[in-house]
Order: C-alpha cells, then sequence, then structure tokens
C-alpha cells in the first residue's frame, strides 16, 4: 500500500497537512529527522504512516502514560496491533509483552525512557525487526529545555542495538539551540529538519492587567461561545473556581492529578463531549486530548515558562477557526513567580534531605531498593513530615535529573489477568474445584486472549455476571492467583516512583552542583522571557516566534497590544474627523455623528467627549463647535 492508501484506509484522510508527507517520505528514505509541529499539528501521524508502510515493528518513545494509553487505544480501534510498556506492569507481564514484540504481529510497541533503560528490554529489542524509532516529546532529551529528563540520555544505547535504523524526533516547541542539542544527543546522521511555523493566525492572544480576575473570568467565558480551558496553579483552586463559574451559571467541572481515575476520566469525557462548557485544570490537563473546536484557554496565572504555555495556549482553536488565548495578570504575580523560583531550586543540602526523608517514608533499607517501583502520593509524603509540596516536588526532580529515582505520571492501569495453565490443566481444575467452575468460564466469555497474554478486566461486569458483590470477584480472583491458576494485577491509579539506585547515605549522595546552577540559569532566562511577554507593549505572537527564533515576521492585528494599537489610530483619525468637519460649520450631535464616516456609533460619541474634556471643542446650546 502506498503512503496515501494507508492514511485513507487507517485515518480516513484525502491528503496529508502541510509538512507531514515530506516528513514521512524522509523517514521512508530512512533519515534521522526532526519534525517540528506545533500542538495540533498531527505529529502522530508523521511516524504512524511510515510505520505501516514498512515491514516490522516501530518503538515510539513517550514520558506520558495517558499519551501512550490513548493513543494504542486508536490504533486498536482501527485494527492495527499495538502496545505499551508503562510503569506498574509487572515484570511477567512486560516479558509477555516483549515476547510478543519479537515474534508476534506487533505493529508498535510504546515505551517510557525509564523503562527503555532496563537491560531486560534492550535485550529484547535486539532480537526485534525494528523499522523506526520515534522519540515524542524529544526536548526533553535537552538541558535547555523547559521539561528536561535525565533518562532521554540513554536512548542513544538504540543506536547500538539497531545502527541503521532512522530515528524521527517530534516536538511542538523548541528553541534553535534545544534543537540543536536534540539532534546531537541522539546521534543523528545527515539530519533532515522539517518545521512549521509556530504562528497560530487564527489564535488571539490577549494579557489582561486585572483588578479583579474572577469577574473577567465570568465575562470572557459570557462573551466567548464554545468550550473552554481554564488552568490554575493549584488543585484548590480548580475546586473553587469550577465551583464559582457553576454558580454563575455556567456549566464547569474541574480536572487535577489527585482525583480518582473515574472521576478524571469523567470530568473529561463529559467536557469532551460539550456537557461541560467550561474544565478548569491544573497542567496536568490536556496532553494527547483530540479536541478540535476548544474556542478559549485562559490561563488564571502565569506558566512557568514560554513553551509551557504556547503548548497549553495552543489547544484552542486546532480547528482553525478563530479562538482565544486569554492570560490573566497582577502586580502580585510577579512577586509570587520569583518566589515560586526559590521553591522549585531549594539548596542542595535540602534536596539531600528530602531524599532521606522520601527513604524512610518508602521504608527502604541502605543499599536497597534499586529498579523497586513504589506507590507515591506527594500529599500524604508532605502531610507526614510537614513539607512544602512544591519544594518536594522541585527536590524530587532534582533527583530524577541526577539519575536517582524517576517519578511517573498518575495515570489508571486496569485490573489485569493472564492464565498461567493450560486450557486441558484449567478443565481439570475446574472439575476438581467446582466452586470456581461458573466464574473461570465467565471469564473466558468476556476476555479472549487470556491464555497467551495479560488483559484489562472489570471486576465490576465480572460482579454483574456472576451476581456476587465486588468484594468476592476480588477474592476470587486473588484466590486463582494464589493457587497459579492465573496472574492476578490489581488497578492502580497513583503515581509510581521508581528507585533507579540503591539508598545511598545521606552524606554519599552525589549532586551535581554546576549542572545544578546551569539549570537554575537556564530556569532564570525562561521566567524573564514570560515576564516580557507580559509586561512588554509589543504584539503577543510576535513575540512568542521570537522566542522560538522566528524572527522575518509581521504583527498578527488580533492580539490585545494590536487590537489596542488599532483603535488608538482609529481614535487619533476619528478626532482629526471631527474637528476637520466642525471647521466647516458648526453642528448638531446627530449631524456630527452622522457625518463622521468611521467607527461605531460608540467610538464617535467617545472621540466627541474626549474632545469637549480636553476643551477643543465647546458645546453652545445645542450645537457642536471649535473652541475659540
Amino acid at each position: 500500500m502506498t503512503i496515501h492508501e494507508i492514511l485513507k484506509q487507517y485515518w480516513g484522510y484525502d491528503s496529508f497537512r502541510p509538512l507531514q508527507e515530506d516528513i514521512v517520505t524522509s523517514v521512508l528514505n530512512k533519515n534521522d529527522t526532526l519534525a517540528l509541529l506545533p500542538t495540533g499539528g498531527g505529529k502522530s501521524i508523521c511516524f504512524q504512516v511510515p510505520a505501516m508502510a514498512m515491514p516490522g515493528i516501530c518503538i515510539v518513545v513517550s514520558p506520558l502514560i495517558a499519551l501512550m494509553k490513548d493513543q494504542v487505544g486508536n490504533l486498536q480501534k482501527k485494527g492495527i496491533n499495538a502496545m505499551a510498556i508503562i510503569s506498574g506492569m509487572g515484570k511477567r507481564e512486560i516479558d509477555i509483552a516483549l515476547d510478543n514484540c519479537v515474534y508476534g504481529p506487533v505493529k508498535f510497541l510504546y515505551i517510557s525512557p525509564e523503562r527503555l533503560a532496563t537491560d531486560l528490554v534492550r535485550e529484547r529489542i535486539k532480537y526485534m525487526k525494528v523499522n523506526l524509532f520515534a522519540v515524542d516529546e524529544a526536548h526533553c532529551i535537552s538541558q535547555w529545555g523547559y521539561d528536561f529528563r535525565p533518562p532521554y540520555l540513554q536512548l542513544t544505547a538504540l543506536r547500538a542495538l539497531h545502527p541503521d535504523v532512522p530515528m524521527l524526533a517530534l516536538t511542538a516547541s523548541a528553541t534553535e539551540q534545544v534543537q540543536a542539542d536534540i539532534m546531537h544527543k541522539l546521534e543523528f546522521k545527515n539530519p533532515k529538519v522539517f518545521r512549521k511555523s509556530f504562528e497560530r493566525s487564527n489564535l488571539s492572544y490577549s494579557v489582561l492587567n486585572l483588578e479583579n480576575k474572577l469577574q473577567k473570568l465570568i465575562e470572557v467565558c459570557r462573551k466567548v461561545p464554545g468550550s473552554g480551558i481554564v488552568y490554575v496553579k493549584t488543585r484548590k483552586d480548580t475546586v473553587e473556581i469550577a465551583k464559582y463559574l457553576y454558580q454563575h451559571g455556567i456549566s464547569a467541572s474541574y480536572y487535577h492529578a489527585g482525583l480518582d481515575a473515574d472521576a478524571r476520566s469523567k470530568a473529561q469525557q463529559m467536557w469532551i463531549s460539550n456537557q461541560l462548557r467550561v474544565i478548569v485544570a491544573t497542567n496536568a490537563f490536556g496532553m494527547g486530548i483530540d479536541k478540535p473546536d476548544v474556542r478559549f484557554v485562559i490561563h488564571y496565572e502565569m506558566p512557568e515558562s514560554l513553551e509551557a504555555y504556547y503548548q497549553e495556549a495552543g489547544r484552542a482553536g486546532r480547528d482553525e477557526k478563530k479562538a482565544f488565548a486569554v492570560l490573566f495578570y497582577q502586580k502580585i504575580d510577579k512577586i509570587l513567580f520569583e518566589k515560586r523560583f526559590e521553591q522549585n531550586f531549594p539548596p542542595l543540602e535540602e534536596v539531600r534531605r528530602y531524599y532521606h526523608l522520601l527513604c524512610n517514608y518508602l521504608q527502604i533499607p541502605f543499599e536497597a531498593g534499586e529498579g523497586v517501583m513504589y506507590e507515591f502520593h506527594v500529599g500524604d509524603f508532605c502531610q507526614k513530615f510537614q513539607l512544602d509540596v512544591v519544594t518536594a516536588l522541585s527536590a524530587i526532580k532534582t533527583l530524577e535529573q541526577n539519575a536517582y529515582l524517576a517519578l511517573s505520571e498518575q495515570a489508571l492501569l486496569p485490573s489485569r489477568i493472564q492464565f498461567l495453565v493450560n486450557g486441558e490443566d484449567l478443565y481439570k481444575f475446574q472439575v476438581e474445584q467446582a466452586r470456581y467452575d461458573l466464574f473461570i468460564k465467565s471469564i473466558l466469555r468476556a476476555y479472549g486472549g487470556a491464555f497467551d497474554y495479560f488483559v484489562a478486566i472489570k471486576e465490576v461486569d465480572l460482579a454483574s455476571k456472576n451476581q456476587i458483590r465486588f468484594d468476592d470477584v476480588v477474592k476470587m480472583l486473588q484466590e486463582l492467583h494464589d493457587l497459579e491458576v492465573i496472574s492476578y494485577i490489581k488497578k492502580t491509579d497513583k503515581p509510581l516512583l521508581t528507585f533507579l539506585k540503591p539508598r545511598y547515605k545521606t552524606e554519599d549522595l552525589y549532586l551535581d552542583f554546576n549542572f545544578y546552577q546551569e539549570r537554575k540559569a537556564i530556569y532564570q532566562s525562561k521566567m524573564t522571557a514570560m515576564l516580557a511577554y507580559v509586561e512588554q507593549d509589543k504584539c503577543r505572537s510576535e513575540q512568542i516566534l521570537a522566542y522560538f527564533d522566528e524572527t522575518d515576521t509581521k504583527a498578527c492585528g488580533v492580539c490585545d497590544v494590536c487590537i489596542n494599537k488599532k483603535r488608538a489610530l482609529l481614535k487619533d483619525e476619528m478626532m482629526t474627523a471631527v474637528l476637520e468637519t466642525l471647521a466647516i460649520k458648526p453642528l448638531s450631535l446627530e449631524e456630527l455623528v452622522k457625518a463622521v464616516k468611521m467607527g461605531s456609533e460608540n467610538d464617535k460619541l467617545n472621540v466627541i467627549r474626549l474632545l469637549l474634556e480636553a476643551e477643543e471643542i465647546q458645546k453652545v446650546e445645542d450645537q457642536y463647535q471649535l473652541k475659540k
């Protein structure tokens, strides 16, 4: 099949978007390729289509569990064999998945960089017929990027395993410095770079300097029809602001990483299906969500970098229709912004203290814990030791960057089972243990393939089918697990903390001071750029484009700065028109408004009022005339 036939058959599109076909062709020509496409630019098609056009398996590296699960689900719905290896999966489960990739018909293996670093995974990849390595969120490999993740540095090991397989690196936001670093770190040979402009001509950027943010929030939600996202910093604010919107007649709900998986999924689906207009969320929301008709994105506070802002604001208007990206600002926000810098970079002695407390919290003995995954609730950890949450997360990030541990995002992993016995032995077991017979039959009817690999199950469905309580289903599954008839892994939706090295004594914990200082300087420069964006009286779109090294640009004409300049120009032109008209002869208000041909009636009345206040004109009885 040609790439156009693949695109039509599996995705239903007659043609590629701009640059997609160029990127696909480059990959098919075995070129190492860097693709910079803005949020919603269709990055996944750039590796999925060429991988379908070549024999073998495509390995996709991504740090985002929710995004991996979403893409795997979408591929499976199209009848394409895909699977993901993510945090929370057991060793046996991973073993079976890798076997399927080596010996089975799997076309896509999605995997986190942390998993890719393990010997088990690398050894199996060696025996896979790999046709392409796709590295999503590739800016994570660069220390100059806004979201540097050290496990990405391990990706060069893929080169040694399959030196002739092309590599495609994809990102939605990278400066020229980050682009060069990506290609250097991934050891690109004769690279091809495809870059779509970061310009979003349908998106109107605005920064509103406000006394009352809540009042303006209601105003924007009422003025702009359609669905929207409101980004806030804290989980508490998601709840309170969603409640405030609801009380003012705007259908809204909230989303943050502390909610259980069902609550997050429900809120997200109601918003996607337009049962809710507005979702109030932390930055945990948005990755991988396919909703093209978002009409506005409001940032209630400043994000930490222009890269993050561009990504989040870019979730508006993916259908290329008019949309709005609005950032609320108050003078105090600058003070809080600078305070956050201090919280994000606690002294290294403080980081060592947090490491000690973390090991105690997880009950890890000295020289133990390497390679072990622990369910981790940062709120509980901070509450137990009376710690600041932002500082705790920053300390953990520093420990990640020094390759001591890895913290996964929160994502639902459903319960899974696999039969450990063959069909014949299972039949004997059912005869000998009759009380399990009907229950096992219900599993076999509902979940095919459980003899060959782990399958996701829903205990609530088994309870309904067998007309027993949920707790009894869990108990029977656990009993079958203990009898080694099945392997049963219960669902989890907590973040997972993986220790990459055994526990060190606090005084032996080496933290790279020079690297730490570099990270501080990079973060400081990103803060400075973000503050400049908010405070400068310059076209917002031009500022964003200049940050991403696009210099040959022109004012967008639709951001708040451009509109204010247009209004000022219009006001000047209208003032001149009023003065020139009255220089001919005095006129009544109705005659004067009619005589001036530009602007709305309100604009004209405002200009006439300003000229009266400036004593440029005067009103004598019912006639307006020039001031003598």
